[in-house]
Order: C-alpha cells, then structure tokens, then sequence
C-alpha cells in the first residue's frame, strides 16, 4: 500500500512507538497488584522447584554414603538433626515440601496472572470500542467491519495471551536460568562452567532464530488477514454468488488464500523444526559434557585434566538433574517470540486505532439544543470528504422554516446524502455554516443536536433481538405501550401481532426473518417513537413493491405532519407535493421551487420528470453525458452513498 493510499488507521499505526510498553503504562499499572503477586508466586515456585536435586545430592552424600557432613544453604548446622534417619527425613520433608509450595504458588501466580490479562484485556477492549464509537465517519468511510472486528477480538486476544502465558514463562525462563546456574557454580564452580558452555550457544541460536523468525511471522499474519476477508466477502456476498452460479469461482479464490496462509505457516514452522530440536541438541551435549567429566570425576577419584579438587556423587545427581532442566524453559522461547511478536503488532493497531484524532467534536462551551423549532438553515455551506480532493459540495445555500418539508433531488453523486448528514454533524462543514433555530450547529453538542433529528435511511438497520427491543432503540425506557403506537403509526402493528411471539418475537442479525418492507417500517417505528424535532428522509421507500410503498408512505405522513422535512428521492412522484424541491447537481444547487415551477422552468427537473412520468423516452444526450462523468468522478471520490 503507498502512502498516499494508506487509511487513518494504518498512518496512526505506524507511529505507535514502544507499543508493549505503553500497554503495560495506560492499563498494566491499574492492576499491579495483581502482576506483583503473580511474579512474586512465579518466581518463590520456580526457586522451591530446584530445592528437589540439591537436597537429594546433599541427602546421598551425608545420609547414604556418610562421606560429607549434612548441610544445608542458609540453615545453621545447629538447626539440623545430627542423625541419619532425622537427616533422611528432614530430606523427605523438604522434598516434599518443596514440591506442595510449588503446586500452590504455580496455582496463585496463575490465578494472578489470569486475573491480570483478563483484567488489562476487558480494558482495552472497552475502551478501544468506546474509541471506535466517538471515532468520525471518515474513519468508517475507509475501514472494512472485519479489520475493526480483528482489533476488538483478534488483536485482544494476542495480547491476552501475551500477558497471562509469554511473560510469565519469560519470567520462569530468567529464574529458573539464573536459579540453575547459581546452584552449580555454588556446588562446583568448574563442572559448572564446563556444563554450562553450551548456553552461550543457545543464546545465539536464539538471537538468531528471532532475527529469522519475525518477517516469517509478519507474513503469516498477513495471511490470515487475507483470508479471513476472502472469507467475510464470500459469506458476506453468498445471495450473488448463488444467485451468479460462482460457487467454484469462490471456492477457489478461498483455495488460493488458504494455500497461501499455508505455505507462510510452514515457512514458520520450518524454523521451529530447527530451532526446537536444536536447542535439545544443545541441551544434550551439555548433559552429556556433565555425565563424562563428572563419571570421570567420580571414577579417578580426582578432576580429569586441568580440573582440580573432589566432586561427590551427591553434587553429581545435583548436576545430571538441573541441566536436565535446561532443556524445557529454553525449548518454549520460540512460543514466547511468537507471542511477543503477535503481541507487539496487535497492540500497535490498538493504539493506532485509540490514537486517531476525532474531527467532530463538542466545542468546549457547547451548548444543549433544547426547544427546537425546526427552523434550519444553510448558509453558503461547502463540504469535501478529503483535504486535498475534489469539492463534494459547492456554496448551497436555503432557509427552511418550522414544519416544511424539503425535497432534494438530482442525479446520483449530486451530494444530497452529504447536504443531510451535514446536519447531523457526521461531517462538518468546510466553509460557511448549518444552523437549527439560529443555532451553528458546531457551537451545541452533538448528543443534542442528533436526539432533535431523526434519520429513516433505506439500509433500514435492525439488531439481533426483538421487535421491541428494535423498536426502544434510543428510548431504552419507553413502556410497551408507547411502543404499540409507534407501531401502529408505522403501520407496522398488523403485521407484528401475526409473528410467532408478536412483539417478543426475535427477528435475526440485521433482521433477517422480516421483508425489507416490514423492516422499514419498524425502523419509522422507531424513529417515531424518538419523536425528533427536524426529520431526515433518505430514499425511506425504494425499493419496495407498490402496495408496500403505499404503507411506508402513510406512515411516513404522519411521521412528517408538523415537523421540518427533508426528502431524498430518486422517485419524483413521491416529493411532489413537497413546499419546496431542491435540485442538485454537482454539488451545488441549480434548480429550486415547488413541483409545478419546477415544471415550467423545463431544465434538469422537468427532463427527469418527463422520463419517469414516460412523457419522454430518455433524456437528452448532454444529460447522458453529464450523468457517465458524475458516475466516474462518484467512484473516484467515494462519494457512491448519494
């Protein structure tokens, strides 16, 4: 992706720097506690876990072969039994022992760590949502819903198992290390260098494998995001690709992205297949080093070669049992990269996505819109979807008083869905203003100014739950009776008494089991019920059959009586009788007046009056020309929603 084609998102993104670090500044420090406890727990388990070998070495030396007096680190002699059979079992005790702290304190820093990642995670996930909701439309615009999906869940989830599972083995990979070599340095400081001159090996055979290993996982995770969209297009789109026939075709494009996702995958585990067993290699050779030098050791009763002094066969075992140890902790470090890598990308789209700027906002002494009379104008307004693109809107300018309705018509592209969402400060203006009752409405809140507007699209959007729910949305507390009349005023009470659980009935994920022209209705239902100030109508009834139309239509009159309208249609019939027709083209108003002015003047109006009243055949050539250059600079801008 260039530059100049990359989203808000990518560019905030890429700035993000140190992204595990300021996860754990903005949400690690509220849980300490929790994180205290949890490596604290970690690393006391960790540290009993190695008392087994050293107690047993010292318990062969003193108790079973007599040839060393029975001693312990940190413990005064005068505090250990002097007999054998107490030595054997104050042994047996801390073995034992050793082993019931572990359990419990392996249990406390897993509850603890648990708490902590799921703790930080919930916050980050709300917060990111909260984020996403105050975020512009700009941002929507240009983002496809599985990429915020994949921040909300996916990138939450890695970052989950970051914190509970990477940072605590990389916890218990450092003590346990550390632990090991201060044991067998302190028992034999020369067999202890020998065993472990395998490790500085592994180090670097770790630097290497994660030099390696990142871009494998990049690419990886580039992958699954590839397939997962051909996924979410295909299920998203599976009516058009029944209804085309091209079940094969998509079927294959999935193929490809899966056979993609695989190869990157294998290209990552093929260093995993090295790595692994390399470092059990390595491992080995230092376990092996242990058993010859300290066999020989033993056998010659003196060190073999430059090696001097005695080594007993209590610190023997000691030394065979911990470099055994080695060989766990360091074979994870490829699961831990891979964490901490999948860590570091998710939490950079997190703080990408928090850190994007919004452009609408609530001036700081805004005010609340209240008492609203309906009285709306625009003055010179001019509007672009981007700094540096083309003009979508060009000095419109028009006054409506309380309770007119107002038609917008025009060919598509002419920027009528741009004009009204303006109003609803989706966008804000580029130059001059949109005021409510004398009102700029940059200087009063947002919240206000959109309780006093209600907005009937033709995407009626309905949520997974009732007919009820859907039709409280945004009066959370309205009873069920205002629920009933606003159903009955959207001519939609008939149809939900004959559903299976009437206004109980559940209806789907963007209400499937309804018509488009029952979900229409429960969405003028709802806004009904809202009974907005200032009412938006964007094409509230196309694509409906007739007989459908004509009950949209009714219920939209009353919905309509005494409160300032706007229109959008395509359909003239339906706008004809509106106070005053606006038309646009190009983003600027050229046309204006009622139905029969309109008429008479005989310019755009009139032309797209003829052919859809079937008085003309087709409209005239430069208007056909003029509509294909609109359609080409529509697609180029994005501006495909009017």
């Amino acid at each position: 992706m260039s530059a100049a084609e990359e989203s808000a998102f990518d560019v905030y993104r890429d700035r993000v720097e140190r992204p595990l670090y300021r996860l754990f500044v903005e949400y690690g420090t509220d849980e300490w506690p929790w994180l205290v406890v949890g490596m604290t727990a970690n690393v006391i388990a960790r540290g009993a876990s190695l008392l087994p070998p050293l107690v047993l070495g010292v318990a062969i030396d003193s108790v079973f072969d007599g040839n060393a007096p029975y001693t312990l680190p940190l413990v005064p002699a005068g505090m250990l039994p002097t007999d054998d059979v107490g030595q054997f079992w104050l042994s047996a005790g801390i073995i034992a022992g050793s082993f019931v702290v572990t359990a419990v304190l392996t249990w406390v820093y897993g509850v603890a760590a648990n708490n902590f990642a799921h703790r930080v995670m919930h916050a980050v996930r709300t917060d990111s949502y909260a984020k996403m909701q105050e975020l512009d439309m700009w941002f929507f615009d240009d983002k496809q819903t599985g990429e915020v999906m994949s921040v909300l869940n996916n990138d939450a989830t890695n970052l989950e198992r970051f914190l509970d599972d990477a940072l605590q083995n990389s916890v218990r990979l450092g003590v346990m290390l550390v632990g090991i070599g201060v044991v067998l340095f302190a028992e034999n400081w020369q067999l202890a260098a020998l065993t472990l001159v395998a490790v500085p090996g592994m180090v670097l055979f770790t630097y290497w494998f994660m030099k390696k290993v990142e871009p494998r996982y990049a690419a990886q995770r580039d992958a699954v995001g590839d397939l997962n969209t051909r996924l979410e297009n295909a299920l998203g789109g599976v009516q058009l690709v029944k209804t085309a026939g091209t079940e094969s075709y998509e079927t294959d494009r999935v193929r490809d992205a899966s056979h993609t996702y695989f190869e990157r995958t294998l290209a990552m585990l093929r260093l995993n297949y090295v790595y692994r067993p390399g470092m059990e290699l390595l491992a080995g050779v230092s376990f092996a080093v242990t058993f010859v030098v300290g066999g020989l050791w033993l056998i010659q009763g003196s060190g073999p070669g430059p090696l001097t002094g005695e080594l007993s066969s209590g610190a023997f075992v000691t030394f065979l049992l911990l470099t055994q140890r080695f060989v766990t902790p360091l074979s994870e470090v490829s699961t831990i990269v891979s964490q901490y890598e999948n860590a570091k990308a998710s939490s950079e789209r997190v703080f990408g996505l928090q850190d994007i700027p919004r452009r609408v906002t609530d001036e700081p002494d805004a005010v609340d819109l209240t008492d609203v009379e309906g009285r709306v104008e625009y003055d010179h307004v001019d509007f672009r979807y981007d700094d540096d693109g083309e003009r979508i809107l060009r000095d419109v300018t028009f006054d409506v008083d309380p309770g007119e309705t107002v038609a917008l018509v025009g060919p598509t592209g002419a920027g009528k869905s741009t004009l009204l969402k303006l109003l609803l400060r989706l966008y804000d203006v580029d130059g001059g203003a949109i005021r409510v009752d004398g009102h700029d409405v940059r200087d009063v809140t947002a919240s206000s100014l959109r309780s006093a507007v209600g907005y009937v699209s033709q995407d009626a959007y309905l949520f997974d739950g009732t007919v009820a729910e859907n039709i409280r949305y945004g009066r959370f507390d309205a009873d069920d009776e205002a629920v009933r009349e606003a159903a009955n005023a959207a001519e939609a009470h008939e149809f939900i008494t004959k559903l299976p659980k009437g206004y109980d009935t559940e209806i789907g994920e963007r209400g499937v089991k309804l018509s488009g022209g029952q979900r229409q209705r429960l969405s003028i239902a709802r806004t009904m019920l809202q009974e907005p100030d200032v009412l938006v109508l964007d094409e509230a009834t196309s694509d409906v059959d007739t007989e459908t139309e004509m009950l949209i239509q009714r219920s939209l009159d009353r919905l309509s009586a005494d409160r300032t309208t706007f229109v959008i249609a395509h359909r003239l019939s339906t706008v004809k009788d509106a106070d005053e027709i606006l038309v646009l083209e190009d983003g600027a108003v050229v046309e204006r007046g009622d139905h029969g002015e309109l008429l008479e003047a005989d310019g755009l109006y009139a032309k797209l009056w003829g052919v859809q009243a079937g008085e003309i055949d087709e409209l005239p050539d430069e208007f056909v020309e003029r509509a294909r250059e609109r359609q080409a600079e529509t697609v180029v801008s994005g501006d495909g929603d009017d």
